[in-house]
């Protein structure tokens, strides 16, 4: 806790109901944050008040602050252009920051006979042929890739003709992605025709690259050459595939961004797919931590991100709401020298570029974390489907099963990070009372459950708390266990039931509020079918474990000398009846508990036909 809270308190209280910049600063002077207000003392004040409502990140800057001053403004827009220009100056440790690396790219020809097409981030003076500058590294790379595809061009380190058959070819020549010069069927002239067309399509894009490839293939075909104009005809057609592909990017808007967060735990990652002439043109993705508030970690993201570009298109696309939207619009406005608008799509063609820019940014936070990235994709759909203030990290799941009342067991699976843990998986015998009630059941289970957070803190399995727990069952089960949540003090963790069709598969998620549909959001549907399936199997197989285990001792408890302990004493000893009906007095003996009389008594009743 930071000692000068209270002299900073009363400091705070003392600032004006003005429009404003503040600036915190640690005990070197160093600026740690820098924040706008509408009202400083309001603002101001909440920092060195009650942290119960804080975010982790804003308790740690407040332990860090010696002191603040503040600018005081006109008025809030005012205070927004100056937080703006002095976060950039000062790049304070606890604002959003964004690395501004958009540097040239390059598209190099290599200075060789068999020369090769490459992108880079830099020109040298090494004799290659450089085409650029380019601002997007994202546009150069893909135009690469689709240059080396349409011609079919080696993407390899190979150095020709120094390996020609040296080894087979890779996998792009057999997938008709590459002439492959290393087998050495290939002329150099017909490679450099190939080269040269490439260089012209990057040049001149889709259209001029087309138009020159049908004029040489109707002069071929008048001059008979029929199998120099089929090559030109397929790659034709090949360039107009890639240009059905591109279609497929293609936005009625010809001038717009599309901007989407995915979180994941502390994580989080904003991807940004910029369009221009109705396509797209640029794609950037943005790793960041402790973000805060997804509303205010937009808001300050757009302020940076907007901070660092020269061109600000008409329309910016957002995937949630952004605090002081309005305020943010008037500056961009201001910014661009022309009218912008941030808007959240419901449906459409721009909700479908707002999932789009969703799953690139799932897949880039998921490569980050070592993850896959549809993983990521289905807990940020979950979480925003239910409302959850995070991408849930930790899910903890529980089923009831029995056997017409009789051995009444539960089970209690833990999803991390989108995956099973099964290392986290635990079974319970409900023990307050005989009989089948499924409510009551689950109310046991999860009062057991908390109570051993208490104890096992810190550790895995119960002593980690889930983001999100999920009951097999409907409102009935959710009623039962909401009560024990609360009385025990863990009444913040979100919890629903999951629905059943009459098949027995998921058809909803159910809450205190009502039944909600999951089918419409697919990546969330599969997660939580799985989910159900899991803890289905791992309580049903638990349940029919015991059954069979009870059913076993009941048998040698049936024997003389052999009571309940004795016969869990054997069943642990040889695991299998038949292993224990082969064993003779001596093996018997050397189980715990058994003495000589049980052993006979035992051998006996296996043996009794021989004798």
């Amino acid at each position: 806790m930071n000692p000068k809270l209270r002299q900073l308190r009363e400091k705070a209280m003392n600032l004006p109901l003005s429009p404003g910049v503040y600036i915190m600063k640690n005990k070197s002077g160093e600026i740690i944050y820098i924040g706008k207000a509408k009202a400083l003392k309001n603002r101001v004040s909440q920092y060195f008040g009650s942290d119960r409502n804080h975010q982790e990140k804003v308790r740690r800057m407040v332990s860090n602050v010696d002191d603040f001053d503040y600018i005081l403004t006109s008025s809030e827009f005012e205070a927004l252009v100056l937080e703006c220009s002095l976060i950039k100056q000062h790049q304070p440790k606890y604002n959003i920051l964004l690395k501004d690396d958009k540097g040239y790219s390059y598209i190099r020809i290599s200075n060789e006979d068999w020369c090769k097409i490459s992108h880079v981030m830099q020109k040298n003076d090494d004799g290659a042929t450089y085409i650029g500058p380019y601002t997007s590294s994202w546009f150069v790379k893909n135009a690469v890739d689709e240059a080396r595809k349409i011609f079919k061009l080696p993407s390899c380190n190979k150095c020709f003709p120094r390996d020609f058959r040296k080894s087979r070819p890779c996998l792009n020549y057999y997938i008709k992605q590459c002439c492959a010069p290393c087998r050495g069927n290939i002329s150099l002239s017909d490679y450099r025709e190939r080269v040269d067309s490439a260089i012209d399509f990057l040049k001149n894009g889709n259209v001029g690259s087309i138009s020159e490839l049908e004029k040489r293939m109707e002069i071929a075909s008048e001059n008979l050459e029929f199998e120099l104009a089929a090559k030109l005809r397929d790659r034709i057609a090949a360039i107009k595939r890639m240009a059905d592909k591109q279609n497929v990017m293609a936005t009625r808007l010809a001038e717009q961004d599309i901007i989407a967060l995915m979180q994941e735990g502390n994580d989080a990652c904003f991807s940004v797919l910029r369009f221009d002439e109705n396509r797209l043109f640029d794609k950037e993705d943005f790793l960041l931590s402790d973000i805060g508030s997804p509303e205010t970690a937009r808001s300050e993201f757009i302020n940076r991100y907007y901070s660092m570009r020269e061109k600000i298109p008409p329309m910016i696309m957002i995937d949630g709401e952004v605090e002081s939207v309005e305020l943010v619009e008037m500056w961009l406005s201001d910014l661009a020298g022309r009218k912008v608008h941030i808007h959240i799509p419901q449906k459409g063609e721009q909700m479908r570029l707002i999932e789009l820019a969703k799953k690139n940014a799932a897949e880039k936070l998921a490569q980050s974390r070592g993850h896959k990235g549809s993983d990521t994709s289905a807990l940020g759909e979950l979480a925003e489907l239910l409302g959850l203030k995070k991408v849930p990290e930790f899910i903890e799941s529980y089923d009831i099963s029995n056997l017409s009342g009789s051995f009444n067991v539960a089970g209690m699976i833990v999803f991390r990070n989108g995956k099973p843990y099964k290392s986290s998986y635990r079974r319970f015998q409900i023990k307050s009372f005989v009989g089948q009630d499924d409510y009551a059941s689950m109310a046991e289970v999860l009062e057991r459950r908390f109570k051993e957070y208490e104890l096992h803190k810190g550790e895995e399995g119960f002593g980690t708390l889930p983001d999100l727990i999920l009951l097999d069952g409907g409102k009935g089960q959710v009623s039962a266990v909401r009560p024990v949540l609360e009385r025990l003090g863990y009444g913040n963790i979100p919890l629903f039931g999951m629905v059943k069709d009459d098949k027995h598969r998921t058809r909803a998620i159910t809450g205190d509020g009502g039944e909600i549909s999951i089918s419409s959001k697919r990546s969330a549907f599969t997660l939580v079918s799985t989910i159900q399936d899991e803890v289905h199997r791992f309580a049903i197989g638990y349940m029919r474990t015991t059954s069979k285990k009870k059913s076993f001792t009941s048998s040698l408890t049936s024997i003389d000398s052999i009571g309940e302990t004795r016969a869990k004493a054997l069943l642990k000893f040889f695991k299998t009846i038949q292993r224990i009906s082969d064993a003779d007095i001596d093996e018997l003996m050397n189980v715990p508990t058994m003495t000589r009389p049980a052993a006979e008594a035992v051998y006996k009743h296996f043996h009794k036909r021989d004798n």
